[in-house]
């Protein structure tokens, strides 16, 4: 038996504060409902989707001793956080961490999720457990009720024949849904990523279901995107830090040719996403898209221009750890004298963080909702 706690995870290397937890109510209530077909499933007849940080996968190999357990997690802080509790728990070797596809759930009889809070990431979910699944898959999904929508249940039968809503306990709610559903009017192949051209900026963007704001271009980049010209010309290597689906990537690689950029982003959807961006628009030659934890893969000093549209939401909570983390990174990547363009809700008031983190930072722009600072490096 390990030596396994709830007490015992942690977020690390996500952001950790009194008010961020690593488990809640809605965790142990999807184990719970899921103990009596964990206790029958085989090995590696176990999918987890969305554990935030290891609760779920480390709770069904503890508690119920499932083994063989198949992992998607969209964040790559919790894949890292996960990691670090099984060590620590004594059960690293009970899991392993996939993409999303068939490989993660050819012939799964169990899928554990934390519901999405993005009905098109849910969409995604259900369709490629729908595909890859065996036939007699049961999904218990879960999540804090007042995260939950009606939608959720809609999104769930379009791609399963049954569903049941469990009642609430501790203010979580379950969601059972089996009986994929598998005719000639269901397509085989998946719906997703989907892609939307906008003639007015010469792009396509494409977006996975996990992706920040789909194939739609939200209105800080929208802001940030008018200042791309007045940005460092000198140069020769560029950063979008927290990417998203590429577009601040895309459009300085298409403005600049010469310019060596890397996209980069945490969420495995973004990646996924940016990734196609670039194929769409022809300069996958000349980006590179990476998963990162924020910039941790890059080496100090090798940036001369770095864009940022910081978020300020860590899961469900309002919290500017976030990018309080990714400005420290920006300002130890960034050459002296190099720029981070960042485009901020204006009531944030980062610019005394951005001076703090990074160097001397002064306003560029600014309309009714948005601020836009350039910082230069020290």
């Amino acid at each position: 038996m390990s030596d396994f706690s709830f007490d015992r995870l942690r977020r690390f290397p996500d952001v950790e504060a009194d008010n961020l937890f690593a488990v809640d109510a809605s965790d142990r209530l999807i184990l719970d409902e899921a103990a009596g077909v964990l206790a029958g499933a085989g090995a590696g007849e176990v999918v987890v989707i969305e554990d935030r940080y290891g609760a779920l996968t480390l709770g069904a190999a503890a508690l119920a001793g499932a083994r063989g357990i198949r992992v998607h997690q969209d964040a790559l802080s919790g894949e890292m956080a996960l990691s670090l509790n099984a060590a620590d728990a004594g059960l690293a070797e009970t899991y392993r961490s996939l993409d999303l596809g068939e490989e993660l759930l050819a012939n799964a009889r169990v899928v554990l999720m934390q519901l999405p809070r993005s009905l098109a990431a849910l969409d995604e979910y259900a369709d490629a457990i729908r595909r890859f699944a065996a036939p007699d898959v049961l999904v218990i999904a879960g999540g804090r009720i007042k995260h939950m929508t009606p939608a959720m249940n809609e999104v769930l039968r379009r791609h399963f024949g049954e569903l049941r809503v469990s009642p609430a306990r501790q203010k979580s709610r379950i969601l059972r849904a089996q009986a994929p559903i598998s005719t000639e009017t269901q397509a085989a192949v998946s719906t997703w990523p989907i892609s939307v051209t906008y003639a007015d900026l010469g792009l396509t963007v494409c977006a996975h279901g996990a992706a920040f704001a789909g194939a739609t271009i939200d209105i800080g980049t929208r802001y940030l995107l008018e200042f791309v010209d007045r940005m460092t010309t000198d140069a020769r290597s560029a950063i979008d830090l927290g990417c998203g689906t590429g577009v601040l990537a895309a459009a300085l690689a298409r403005r600049r040719p010469a310019l060596r950029v890397i996209a980069t982003d945490q969420s495995a959807a973004a990646v996924a996403s940016a990734q196609g961006t670039m194929v769409a628009n022809a300069i996958a030659d000349r980006v590179t898209v990476v998963r990162d934890d924020a910039l941790q893969s890059q080496e100090a000093a090798s940036a001369d221009l770095i864009v940022l549209n910081p978020p300020f939401h860590i899961g469900s909570s309002v919290h500017a750890g976030i990018a309080l983390k990714l400005f420290e990174d920006a300002g130890r990547v960034l050459q002296p004298s190099g720029e981070l363009w960042t485009v901020w809700n204006t009531h944030l008031g980062y610019r005394p963080a951005l001076t703090r983190l990074v160097g001397p930072t002064h306003q560029v722009g600014r309309n009714a909702k948005f601020t836009v600072t350039v910082s230069t490096g020290r």
